[in-house]
Formats: structure tokens, C-alpha cells, sequence
């Protein structure tokens, strides 16, 4: 496979897509790419959690939660008309054989399926992850939110040739069938991106073995993995680790600074301690 990571930043629709990070705005850049082009997609898009005031600790301590530009949006309307504009570009740019996974919260993850039915795609399983160390609900007025769900789906209900990894699946889980409830902690530790002052640098960094998991189910080797929503590039990594290929999209030029440190890292360790990307 490819092994130079390619950072490109005027995409015209003409340059080699292949082990990319496209910076630009999804819904734009797809259009310039061709048709029926990814073997997979994993998307995970804005949550739109509609924070209304800052969270702070039981000791004062404040919250670093999603508090983004981009997660904003100014209704539930303009969230849904987001949502269906990139979903109808990523099925036209997914094989017939490819498949579809989009990680959410409570916040968005019903309007996100709903949308996916109401656009034609077929849902294959939801997959409940589970984790194992959830931030607290530190005001103790609702349950602690310790899941989110990834919605597994093809482009619609007629297409059965997608790739399903059943027996590795089964290997991964001590040789009995792979369920729909996945346990992974949260992004925290080495694996977490931080700058020199200790502060996050992508406010919802998901666990690298968590994508690795959706990827080593939905792929074989060589094939060609697209994230619309790349941050800091953690499908990208997952893929390349594992012998695929990948186009990633980002629009923040500093998530993908980092996301190209951690590309360089993977290289010069060779699939050692990769994610430190501060030592």
C-alpha cells in the first residue's frame, strides 16, 4: 500500500485521493469526489448537544466539555438539513458493497437514523458503546451517560455482498459471536491529544480501538476507508495500522496539524507507542 500521507489543501476533484487528509468542508469536497469511490465510511459527525451553560466539579473545577464553533447549530431544522446534505454525498460516494458506520449521542443520534431511513439506507445493527469509564454527571440531576451508539448501515436493503469479518469478530471476542455491546473506555491517558499546557486538543477524540474494532468487522486489506469528520484523523490511523487505505476530511487546519504528527509518529515507531505524539 501507499505510504505517504498527503495533506491537500485546494482540492480540485483531480489529485489522488489516496492516503489523504482533504482540508475543506465535507459537504463541498465530496461533491468534487467521484461516485461509488470508498469501500467504508466511518462519520463521526457534530453531536449538536445544545450546551446552556457551563459545567463545573463538585471541587469548582470547570468542565472542559464540547463547547465548539462547530457543534453549533441554530436549530434542530438546520442540525437536520446538515445531516441529510452530507449523508446524501456519502452514499453517493460509497461502493454499492460498501458500509456505513455514524457514531452519536443521545443529543443526535435519533435524528441521525431517522434521516438515514428517510435517504433509503438499511440499517444492519446498532452497536451500544459501553463505557467503561464515563465522565460523571456531577450536578447528580440525571444518570450518568455512559453509552453512545454507532449505527452500522449499506447504501440500501437489497445490497448483501458487504463485507462482514464474522470469524475474526468471533476470534476478537474469545471465540464466541461479536455482540452488539462494546466495551472501550473513553479517550484519556497517552492516547489523548494534549498540548504543552495539558489541554485537549480535540474535544471528542475517539478511542483509537474503538474505530479499529468497526474497521478489522467492515474491511479486507487494501481497501479504501473515508472519514467526512476526521479531527485529528483517529479512523485514518486505525486504517493505515491495519493495511488500509484512506481519504480523510477536515475542515480545521489545526486538528490536522496533529493529526499529521500522529501519522509521522506511526511511522517512525512502526506500530509501537504511536500515539504519544509529544515524546
Amino acid at each position: 500500500m501507499e505510504k505517504d500521507i498527503k495533506r491537500i489543501d485546494n482540492f480540485d476533484g483531480k489529485a489522488d485521493i489516496v492516503n489523504s487528509i482533504i482540508i475543506g468542508d465535507c459537504i463541498q469536497v465530496m461533491k468534487m469526489i467521484k461516485s461509488n469511490s470508498f469501500d467504508m465510511v466511518f462519520a463521526d459527525p457534530p453531536y449538536n448537544m445544545q450546551l446552556q451553560n457551563e459545567l463545573y466539579r463538585p471541587n469548582k473545577t470547570k468542565v472542559d466539555g464540547v463547547e465548539d464553533k462547530w457543534d453549533k447549530f441554530d436549530s434542530f431544522k438546520s442540525y437536520d438539513e446538515f445531516t441529510k446534505d452530507w449523508l446524501k454525498e456519502v452514499k453517493r460516494v460509497m461502493k454499492n458493497s460498501a458500509t456505513l458506520w455514524v457514531i452519536g449521542s443521545y443529543h443526535n443520534i435519533f435524528r441521525v437514523g431517522s434521516i438515514l431511513q428517510d435517504l433509503g439506507f438499511w440499517i444492519l445493527n446498532d452497536i451500544v458503546w459501553i463505557k467503561s469509564n464515563p465522565m460523571p454527571n456531577f450536578r447528580g440531576v440525571r444518570f450518568t451517560n455512559a453509552t453512545e451508539t454507532l449505527i452500522w448501515a449499506v447504501k440500501d436493503k437489497k445490497i448483501k455482498n458487504y463485507t462482514f469479518n464474522y470469524e475474526e469478530m468471533k476470534r476478537q471476542n474469545g471465540g464466541k459471536q461479536m455482540r452488539n455491546d462494546w466495551y472501550f473506555s473513553i479517550c484519556n491517558g497517552i492516547e489523548r491529544l494534549r498540548d504543552d499546557s495539558g489541554k485537549k486538543i480535540h474535544s471528542t477524540q475517539k478511542p483509537l480501538s474503538l474505530i479499529e474494532r468497526a474497521i478489522l468487522a467492515s474491511t479486507k486489506e487494501g481497501d479504501l476507508v473515508f472519514d467526512p469528520f476526521a479531527g485529528t484523523c483517529t479512523t485514518g490511523v486505525a486504517a493505515y495500522k491495519h493495511n488500509r487505505r484512506f481519504t480523510m476530511i477536515e475542515k480545521e487546519s489545526f486538528y490536522i496539524d496533529w493529526a499529521l504528527k500522529r501519522f509521522k509518529n506511526l511511522q517512525k515507531n512502526i506500530f509501537g507507542n504511536y500515539l504519544d505524539v509529544n515524546r
